[in-house]
């Protein structure tokens, strides 16, 4: 059953809405599932200030979800996925999963969130340093991304639109697998060493492009038919994360056309980039 995704800023409603969705679909006899950082039991502010732990709790927020998705339970995913390449991921995950899915964006003003921060128990406050950092990292969906659409925006006084959202995850069709999120046997045993290899060497010349190159170009990857759109100049930090999310995904879903890694990792690149 389908996937409902929760975004926003922290303390902007996400958990008060999830609530309010789970209510309503129990009322209608359905089976759901809420996973967060609150189920998971982490000190929110131990893992935001540290990159890798947050990273690893996006892997168990995801795993988790995918634990969940069948054919009978609605999975409601409570978090700020503030971060439009993850929400590329759980996007990945329901094609390949073959179900439905929406993103509700609970929007505030910062002041607000920090105020309602704040108002709660010592113990489940952000601190500020946190919340500033999480609020300025914010990556807003935009509803033209395959990834984060249907999209439904909702602000703090407004009614929950419960009916558009139950049409768009039980009345619409799953989006089609394609071959990055199909699920392939690996019968090739040198696919780790191609996707460690490519990936590299995609990195490598981007890199080396943009010394000679200014945002707005276009970069030509060699073994690729896909180009890298250049929005702006890429840290060598920032390849090196996208890179390593891309092969973690990869690996979970390996493809045996190895030929079309190039341009699996461009497309990628892209729709985390812009």
């Amino acid at each position: 059953m389908p996937l409902v995704v929760l975004c926003g800023f922290p303390c902007s409603g996400k958990s008060s809405r999830s609530q309010e969705l789970q209510e309503h679909l129990e009322q209608s006899g359905r089976k759901v599932h809420i996973i967060g950082d609150h189920v998971l039991g982490v000190d929110r502010n131990a893992v935001y200030a540290d990159s890798k732990k947050e990273k690893e709790l996006r892997g168990s927020l995801r795993a988790a979800v995918e634990r969940k998705l069948n054919k009978e339970e609605v999975v409601i995913l409570d978090s700020p996925n503030y971060i439009k390449g993850y929400r590329y991921e759980l996007f990945c995950l329901i094609k390949h999963v073959q179900t439905p899915h929406c993103l509700i964006h609970c929007i505030t003003a910062p002041e607000i969130s920090s105020t309602w921060n704040q108002n709660r128990d010592k113990n489940e406050q952000y601190n500020q340093e946190i919340f500033d950092a999480l609020v300025q990292r914010f990556e807003f969906p935009d509803s033209r991304n395959r990834w984060d659409s249907p999209l439904f925006t909702v602000h703090k006084d407004e009614k929950l639109p419960l009916e558009q959202i139950c049409n768009a995850i039980f009345h619409r069709k799953a989006p089609p697998p394609n071959q990055s999120t199909q699920m392939q046997p690996l019968s090739s045993t040198n696919f780790l060493h191609e996707l460690d290899k490519v990936t590299q060497e995609v990195v490598t010349t981007v890199l080396n492009a943009q010394k000679t190159s200014v945002p707005g170009d276009v970069i030509m990857v060699p073994g690729a038919s896909e180009k890298v759109q250049l929005p702006r100049i890429l840290s060598m930090s920032e390849l090196r994360r996208l890179r390593q999310q891309f092969i973690s995904y990869t690996k979970l879903h390996p493809n045996e056309n190895i030929s079309q890694l190039a341009n699996m990792f461009v497309q990628y690149l892209n729709q985390s980039i812009h």
